[in-house]
Order: structure tokens, then sequence, then C-alpha cells
């Protein structure tokens, strides 16, 4: 038995050890996936009590985990916190979705209604009584933009973008959960089943597309 190790081989063992003891380095957090949907029932800080089931259809197909959940699927949830505004206190609202289905599988989720919305082109019907000649309907010309929180339902608007942008005077906070809360100062926030809403999970970076 060897009394003695030379230097070469104590240097050699010395790195295996070394790296041996290494902890894996922790992946990047991905990028938040947004998911744009249409809610299936209205929401009212305050009046929606909390608890109540909630669902949203998917309007485009989103990619989650490597599995791709398509275009109309059904996202299931509930209403995790409703408070309405007070003198002294913000209205508050969080949603919550824990799964999704659609016609040939499904998938848990955990999303949460985000302080974005999407403005959509108005869906006024084209007036069939005009001649060959009139120029033809163009949806994109106006859009609804339902000012997502206030009790301003609807108003026809230009329409100027279709990127998501972020409802007026409405802010995202981060609930003791990790999850997202809406709160607003100035109104009690009101989610209408006409809008595009985004669901996430954790709140969304501004876009490059400045809000109204």
């Amino acid at each position: 038995m060897l009394s003695k190790i030379s230097p070469v081989i104590a240097v050699v063992l010395g790195v295996i050890t070394f790296v041996g003891q290494q902890t894996p380095a922790t992946p990047a957090s991905p990028v938040a996936t947004e998911f744009p949907v249409l809610m299936q029932q209205d929401i009212v800080a305050g009046k929606t009590i909390v608890g109540i089931k909630v669902e949203a259809k998917l309007v485009i197909g989103t990619l989650l985990n490597g599995t791709v959940i398509p275009k109309d699927a059904i996202l299931s949830g509930e209403v995790i916190e409703s408070v309405a505004k007070s003198p002294t206190e913000p209205s508050r609202l969080a949603v919550r979705m824990d799964s999704a289905q659609w016609k040939n599988g499904s998938a848990p989720v955990k999303l949460y209604l985000t302080s974005w919305y999407y403005r959509a082109a108005a869906m006024t019907p084209p007036d069939l009584t005009v001649g060959p000649t009139a120029e033809p309907y163009n949806p994109a010309n106006t859009i609804y933009d339902p000012l997502p929180g206030s009790e301003n339902n609807s108003r026809p608007v230009p329409n100027t973008t279709n990127r998501r942008v972020l409802m007026k005077n409405v802010e995202a906070l981060r609930r003791y959960d990790g999850g997202v809360i809406i709160t607003s100062k100035i109104f009690n926030i009101k989610i209408n089943k006409r809008t595009t809403y985004v669901l996430a999970a954790s709140d969304l970076l501004p876009t490059t597309t400045k809000s109204r």
C-alpha cells in the first residue's frame, strides 16, 4: 500500500470531488404565457361572491409545458377574492383557473386574471340593403372598448391596435399565496363576457404598444 499520494493524483482527486459536489444550476424562469380568454359570465368585485365557479373560453391555441391547449378550450376555476370599493379601501378582485378541458384532452393549470385585455372588433352586422357599389363592410373600423372595470359597458372608438392593453385605473398586485389580484381605487372592478381578458401565471410586463 502506498504511504504517499503524488501531487498530480491529489489534484485530480480534488477536482473530481469538487465537481461531484456541485449543485445543478436552477433554470431561468420561463417567460409568462398569455391566455387570451372570453369569460363565460360577468364578474363584479364585491357582488360576485368568493368561491363561485367561473369558466372562460380560450380565444387562441396556446402552448403550455409542451402541451397545446387548443382554441375554444374551456378553462375552469373560481373567484378567490372579491371586495367592493369603500371610502378608504380599493376594489379588489382575484380569479384563478385550475383546469383546461377540450374535446380530446385536459390539463391542470394555475392561471390568474391579470390587468390586461384585448380591444376586440365590433360585431355589427353588415347592411344588406345597400347597393353592389357600396363599400364592403369592415368590422375593423370600429371596436367595442368596454373600459374594463367601469360601469360603462361599451362605446365605439377607432381601431388603433390589436395588442393587449392595460386596464385603465387598475393595478395588479401579488397575493399572499403568489397569485395575482387586481385592484382599483376609482371604481368597483367589473369583468364582462364581451371582452377578451388575459390570464397568466403572473402579471405580465408591458408590451411595446402604449396603453390608452
